[in-house]
């Protein structure tokens, strides 16, 4: 089935923010173990892994729609250098990533694909879960202190 071309442009772009923010979390996930933060290594992990399904999810509904998947583009990584660093640069881009799936929801409606709207709709329900768990995190660190908060995510 054709597609608009102006949606594949945008989810192109979606796919590069989930390319992007599966490096990013891959690296964050791997300083975390290298500190020896166990459990904050397997969340970074675990969020990789379900920005690679986004990023699979939008690979096949732009082939669907007969375009290209551009998987060679990514956007600016921020790596933090530290925990809380991590955390707010985590946030940062989640909140860009429900900003932009606001926009392309509203753009599939608009070209009347609802099935790329409700499989946008998915993903974006995944991004706000993501910001939530980076919010309740952040939280963690500021009603325990930075140094406590640490201690409770190291091996048990």
């Amino acid at each position: 089935m054709k597609g608009n071309e102006e949606l594949i442009k945008t989810l192109n772009s979606l796919l590069a923010d989930e390319l992007t923010a599966i490096n990013q979390y891959m690296v964050h996930s791997e300083m975390c173990a290298n500190w020896g933060y166990e459990k904050l290594h397997k969340h970074f992990e675990k969020r990789a892994i379900m920005e690679m399904k986004h990023a699979e999810k939008l690979i096949g509904r732009i082939l669907f729609l007969e375009g290209r998947p551009t998987v060679s583009v990514l956007k600016k990584i921020s790596i933090g250098a530290d925990v809380p660093k991590q955390l707010a640069n985590d946030h940062a881009a989640e909140a860009g990533a429900i900003k932009a799936y606001n926009e392309a929801i509203v753009q599939a409606g608009e070209a009347k694909d609802f099935a790329t709207r409700e499989i946008l709709e998915d993903i974006l329900g995944d991004e706000d879960g993501h910001i939530d768990d980076i919010e309740e995190l952040q939280d963690q660190v500021s009603q325990m202190t930075l140094p406590v908060f640490l201690t409770t995510q190291v091996k048990e």
